[in-house]
C-alpha cells in the first residue's frame, strides 16, 4: 500500500483495543488453534505480555487506561481514542533507528539465499537479505493490503498451511421474508448462546443474511467444528421453564402476544418465534417455554473472510521451530496472523501479533 500501518488504523477505528488487563493464566486460555503448542505459546506471550505492551506504548509517550470491561486503550486525545497518534510516534521511532520503509511493493516470490522479489509499479525488483521476517497478516480486510496471497508463495516451498477462514464474524442463515420484514436490524438482548460445549451471554443483531454480535463471534471456532453449523439460543437465561409456564397462567391462545408481555420478550425474539419454519403453531405455554429456552437456529456459512475481523488458520505449527523460524527455510521467520492461532476480540488479537513479532524479531537478530 501507499502508507504504513493501514490495518493497524482499521483496528483503531472504533477505539484501539491494544490488549486486556486480565491475569496471565486467564489471558492465555483465550487462544486456540490447530495443534497450538501450549508451552511454547505460553512462553511467547509471557515474553511480551499485556503489561509489556502497555510499557511499550508508554515509551512512545502514549498513556493507556483500563476500561471497566478490562480492555486496555490508549488515553483519549481531544476526547477520542485513536490509533493514529501511537502509529505516528512508532514510525518516527523506527525511522530514527534506521528503518527504511518501502511502500507500494507487492511480494511475489522467495528465492534461495533470502532473495525476495517484488512488483513495484511496472518493475520487478529483487533484494537479498541476511534474515527475513514475514508479518503479512491473515486474509481479513484485504483493502488494507492483507490479501492472504502469501499462502501461494509459501506453498511453493512445501510449507503446510491450514486454509484461512473467517473468524470473529457473523454467520448466515436463511431467514424467512416475514421475519426480516419485522425484525431486520433489531437486537436480541440478554441471551445465552451455545454451540457444542461452548457458550456466551450477550446480545445479537438480526441482519438480512443472519446473525451478528459478540457472542457469535466468540463461538466461531465451536460452530465451525460442528457437523452441521447451528447455535442454540436461550432467550430467557435467568428464568427456568417452570417459572415461564407459571407466568403464562391460564392463557390458551395468542401465546406469542401474551409471552411478549408476560415474559418480557423483545420484538426480535417474538419475530423468530413467529416466523421460523417448522416451529408452531404453538399449542401450549409449555411448548413455547421449551422453545424459548432452547431455540435451534441452523446456520449455513460464516460471512466472507473479507468482512471478518480476523482470520483463522495459517502456517502449521509443525513448520516452525521454537523461534517461529520456518524449518524448511532457515533465516525466514513469521509473526502475527500468518500463524495458525486464533483469539476473540477484546485485545487478544493485537497482543498476540505484538508478542509473536517480538519473538520473531529477537530470533532474527540472533540469527
Amino acid at each position: 500500500m501507499r502508507s504504513v500501518g493501514r490495518k493497524f488504523l482499521v483496528a483503531g477505528k472504533s477505539g484501539l483495543n491494544l490488549t486486556h488487563n486480565e491475569n496471565f493464566d486467564s489471558f492465555v486460555e483465550k487462544y486456540s488453534g490447530n495443534h497450538l503448542p501450549a508451552a511454547p505459546w505460553r512462553s511467547i506471550l509471557a515474553e511480551f505480555d499485556n503489561q509489556a505492551l502497555r510499557d511499550w506504548a508508554a515509551g512512545l509517550g502514549i498513556d493507556t487506561f483500563v476500561a471497566s470491561s478490562g480492555k486496555v486503550f490508549p488515553s483519549p486525545v481531544q476526547g477520542s481514542i485513536k490509533a493514529a497518534p501511537l502509529l505516528r510516534r512508532w514510525i518516527e521511532r523506527l525511522r530514527s533507528l534506521g528503518v527504511t520503509f518501502k511502500t507500494n511493493h507487492q511480494w511475489t516470490g522467495l528465492e534461495p539465499n533470502h532473495h525476495l522479489t517484488f512488483h513495484h509499479g511496472d518493475q520487478s525488483i529483487t533484494h537479498q537479505h541476511h534474515a527475513v521476517i514475514l508479518a503479512l497478516g491473515g486474509a481479513s480486510w484485504p483493502q488494507t493490503g492483507s490479501t492472504g496471497h502469501w499462502t501461494n508463495i509459501l506453498s511453493q516451498h512445501d510449507i503446510h498451511i491450514t486454509p484461512l477462514t473467517p473468524a470473529n464474524c457473523g454467520w448466515e442463515t436463511d431467514w424467512p421474508d416475514a421475519l426480516l420484514d419485522e425484525a431486520e436490524g433489531l437486537p436480541i438482548k440478554n441471551i445465552h448462546l451455545s454451540a457444542g460445549n461452548a457458550s456466551r451471554r450477550g446480545e445479537l443483531v438480526i441482519t438480512r443474511y443472519g446473525l451478528e454480535g459478540g457472542p457469535i463471534y466468540r463461538l466461531g471456532r465451536a460452530i465451525r467444528n460442528l457437523p452441521h453449523p447451528h447455535v442454540i439460543i436461550d432467550f430467557k437465561p435467568d428464568t427456568p421453564v417452570d417459572e415461564l409456564i407459571t407466568r403464562m397462567g391460564a392463557v390458551k391462545r395468542n401465546f406469542i402476544r401474551e409471552a411478549r408481555r408476560r415474559w418480557k420478550l423483545d420484538p426480535a425474539t417474538c419475530a423468530i418465534l413467529k416466523h421460523l419454519p417448522d416451529r408452531g403453531p404453538w399449542k401450549s405455554a409449555e411448548q413455547l417455554a421449551h422453545e424459548v429456552k432452547r431455540c435451534h437456529i441452523p446456520l449455513t456459512r460464516p460471512r466472507p473472510i473479507a468482512e471478518a475481523i480476523s482470520s483463522a488458520g495459517g502456517i502449521c505449527w509443525s513448520e516452525l521451530d521454537e523461534n517461529l523460524m520456518l524449518k524448511k527455510l532457515p533465516g525466514v521467520f513469521v509473526a502475527g496472523e500468518m500463524i495458525d492461532w486464533e483469539a476473540p476480540t477484546g485485545g487478544y488479537l493485537l497482543q498476540a501479533c505484538f508478542a509473536t513479532g517480538n519473538q520473531a524479531g529477537r530470533a532474527a537478530s540472533d540469527f
